[in-house]
């Protein structure tokens, strides 16, 4: 264990257990690899470019994409506007498909025993359609990210899996590997180098700090899971902004992945949430 690293015994233990059963996580060098290329720095706010290679060498993306909560997930991913300030707009179908997402992840073995736990702590109801309602308001409602600002412009889920920008220079939030990846193959993200490739223990790399830009604007760090399925990583961020307060909660998964996930609240809405490796 890292030198003065004191994980949260409690919520260790349930993400572990998520962990263990997510029968959709990937196998890096089966599914996916990826090429990390050259190490950078975070003051070098993408002056330089250590990686002439994309980050990803690889996905078996007919195989990924084909599973349920993947196909939903990656709907999602062309719902929202970048741009922080700019009113965000739902339509029917829109809503539908943050609905048909929640369904699916609703049906797996991970977000099943998050609600278990959540119940158990109180945070959540036992009524499968309240607790969907639950997490669609932590997920999915607008609210108003841009100070003086009176657009609902952002959203848990906005923020956090798909990324926006903020001025001409500055994306926020984008920690999620499967749009990393799309935006990446559509040429919109060109990645830098790495900042941290993952924790001591790992093997092969889970989680990974990178440098990149996007739409014209740079992300001079930004952290995320490698093939960790969306089930998995909503239950993670769901169960850390319910069941606890702090900003920074230390987790060890499985014995070997030692991080902090950070959460910051917006209200009753999730404003950003992604894994810190220690």
């Amino acid at each position: 264990m890292a030198e003065g690293f004191q994980a949260d015994p409690e919520l260790s233990k349930i993400i572990t257990k998520l962990w263990k059963i997510d029968e959709n996580q990937l196998e890096p060098g089966k599914d996916y690899e990826i090429n990390l290329q050259g190490y950078t720095k975070v003051y070098k706010k993408g002056s330089d470019d250590y990686a002439r290679k994309p980050l990803f060498a690889f996905l078996n993306e007919e195989e990924v994409f084909e599973k349920e909560t993947y196909k939903h997930f990656r709907l999602l991913l062309d719902n929202y506007t970048s741009d922080t300030g700019v009113s965000e707009e739902v339509t029917p179908a829109e809503q539908a498909e943050n609905w048909n997402f929640l369904n699916a992840i609703m049906d797996t073995p991970v977000m099943k025993k998050a609600h278990r736990y959540l119940v158990k702590k109180g945070k959540s109801s036992a009524d499968e359609d309240e607790f969907k309602r639950q997490l669609y308001d932590i997920w999915f409602k607008l609210y108003r990210r841009t100070r003086g600002n009176r657009n609902m412009d952002s959203s848990g889920f906005e923020h956090v899996f798909v990324g926006e920008t903020r001025g001409e220079k500055d994306v926020i939030g984008f920690h999620n590997w499967i749009q990393f990846y799309l935006q990446e193959k559509l040429g919109c993200v060109d990645y830098l180098g790495y900042i941290s490739r993952g924790t001591p223990r790992d093997e092969e790399q889970r989680l990974i700090s990178v440098q990149f830009s996007w739409r014209e604007s740079v992300k001079p760090v930004g952290s995320m899971f490698l093939g960790t399925s969306p089930e998995f990583e909503v239950a993670l961020y769901t169960c850390i902004f319910l069941a606890s307060d702090d900003v920074r909660t230390s987790v060890q998964i499985d014995g070997q992945y030692e991080l902090d996930v950070c959460c910051h609240r917006w209200g009753k809405h999730l404003g950003c949430a992604y894994p810190d490796a220690k």
